[in-house]
């Protein structure tokens, strides 16, 4: 098959700048961590430096909002999963901020964090389509980052395999698709940020993740969800993508890039209740 076909299975390296799980608050009525002072995050764009994660890019292309996007969401990580950047104090109380070496995972948590995770996903595919001709969300219709349909055969996997019955989402995952939904109707750039936190932190994160629960209960066996055929594969993916959202973000005002800023902190919220189904 071409170049273009081939899964991407890049080794995500872990570093200073790569963390490996995203901090959350312990409950969907917990107070949302705020984001740090804007106009500090602002003020760091000019010294951020490239690196591996996936919430960045290549040397000399750190520009645009995103970049903003990107700082923003790496203070709210840990200094332990980000030493460099991160400023979030650990909790010990919270499973997901464990480093993932000392994570537990289950065959029956792990389908479930799948399961949840596929109505995330398809809340945001789903908008997305449903607006193919709309300035905004259309312009990401087929980014080549969709995960639906890999979860699809992922959860069909898992249940074949441990003998697990099938399920729907009934917690955090319909929880945050609410969510979603209510956001991509009211407000696009706080959607648009829970858009790149997912994608972008799934990219980077997540895979290491994925590799070690891999490890651990299925053998070293390599899943839907962390393979990326479509457009030319991730790093081609990423880089579409992020041209976009700085695109998009061109034509907002300040107040409303502000307003996507920070809703950072609910994104994680929301998404560390996902991770919690594993950790």
């Amino acid at each position: 098959r071409s170049t273009g076909d081939r899964p991407t299975r890049s080794r995500a390296r872990r570093s200073a700048d790569m963390p490996l799980a995203r901090a959350a608050a312990p409950s969907s009525r917990a107070h949302v961590a705020r984001a740090p002072s804007l106009s500090r995050a602002r003020a760091s764009h000019a010294r951020a430096r490239a690196h591996g994660h996936g919430h960045g890019a290549s040397m000399g292309q750190q520009k645009g909002f995103v970049e903003e996007m990107r700082r923003v969401a790496m203070s709210l990580h840990t200094r332990e999963q980000a030493p460099r950047e991160g400023e979030k104090k650990t909790d010990a109380t919270k499973s997901e901020q464990k480093p993932v070496a000392r994570w537990t995972p289950t065959a029956e948590g792990y389908l479930n964090f799948l399961v949840e995770s596929l109505a995330v996903y398809e809340a945001m595919e789903r908008v997305v389509a449903a607006n193919e001709n709309e300035k905004t969300y259309g312009k990401f219709n087929n980014c080549g980052l969709e995960r639906s349909e890999a979860l699809r055969k992922d959860i069909k996997y898992m249940e074949e395999r441990f003998g697990l019955a099938p399920r729907e989402a009934t917690g955090a995952g319909k929880e945050y698709a609410e969510t979603l939904k209510a956001l991509a109707a009211t407000s696009p750039p706080e959607f648009i940020c829970h858009f790149y936190n997912v994608y972008f932190a799934h990219s980077a994160g997540g895979r290491m993740i994925g590799r070690k629960v891999s490890e651990l209960i299925l053998d070293g066996k390599e899943l839907e969800f962390y393979e990326w055929r479509a457009n030319g594969g991730l790093d081609e993916s990423l880089a579409r993508v992020r041209n976009l959202l700085n695109e998009t973000a061109e034509a907002w005002s300040r107040e409303e890039k502000d307003r996507c800023l920070e809703e950072t902190g609910k994104s994680f919220q929301l998404s560390g209740q996902l991770l919690r189904l594993i950790a």
